[in-house]
């Protein structure tokens, strides 16, 4: 009346099942170890790519202080855009300077301070040729000219 026949397929279905957690303990086991060496891989790139990013910036800054004359005092342009005009037209005296104090230009011109770039608008009536100077903290004085012809 009772049929055996199906005992063995309990015992290998319930076995399987038994030891199953094993099978799945190592797979998760095994993808949590590669998500966390990918991640750990992808923080020492983003490391990288930061300390490169910031040498970048670093000698940018570098080259960018030294074109504005680094820690010399110096004119660094002093010219006039357009250099010739018509009488009673604008032409622009632009300048640079680095590490000034004081700066003047004459024939006397308006609203004229230390600057690395700057342009100040003048008109002249006849070819005149301005004058910068530019003194520094401890005296010392350089000069600049710039024409603006009028025809």
């Amino acid at each position: 009346m009772f049929d055996d026949s199906n005992e063995p397929r309990r015992n290998t279905w319930a076995r399987s099942l038994r030891y199953s957690w094993l099978v799945v303990l190592v797979v998760f086991l095994y993808i949590a170890g590669t998500v966390m060496l990918r991640w750990r891989e992808n923080r020492e790139i983003d490391r990288e790519n930061q300390q490169r990013a910031a040498a970048k910036r670093a000698e940018e800054d570098r080259r960018t202080v030294e074109a504005m004359g680094g820690n010399r005092f110096e004119i660094l342009t002093f010219y006039s855009s357009p250099p010739e005009v018509h009488r009673g037209g604008r032409s622009q005296l632009c300048y640079g300077v680095s590490n000034a104090q004081t700066v003047s230009i004459a024939p006397q011109v308006e609203n004229v301070w230390p600057s690395y770039g700057r342009c100040v608008d003048v008109f002249p009536r006849k070819d005149t040729t301005y004058t910068l100077t530019a003194t520094d903290p401890v005296g010392h004085t350089q000069t600049a000219t710039a024409t603006v012809r009028v025809r």
